[in-house]
């Protein structure tokens, strides 16, 4: 796997959560719920690849 474009996902799913939680407010309910849903399954994959890299890191 590259490293770059890993590191790239994780900071983003990161991103998208933080910004659901910051502008919780202005986001549409149905919109929220959503997005809600994807960030966690974007977040969990994040998490995911980041124990997979520690996991390989000394293959």
């Amino acid at each position: 796997m590259d490293a770059s474009t890993t590191l790239i996902f994780i900071i983003l799913a990161f991103v998208l959560g933080a910004v659901l939680v910051w502008k919780k407010d202005t986001i549409p309910s149905p919109m929220r719920r959503w997005l809600s849903i994807f960030a966690l399954i974007f977040i969990a994959f994040a998490f995911f690849l980041i124990v997979y890299s520690f996991a390989t890191a000394g293959l």
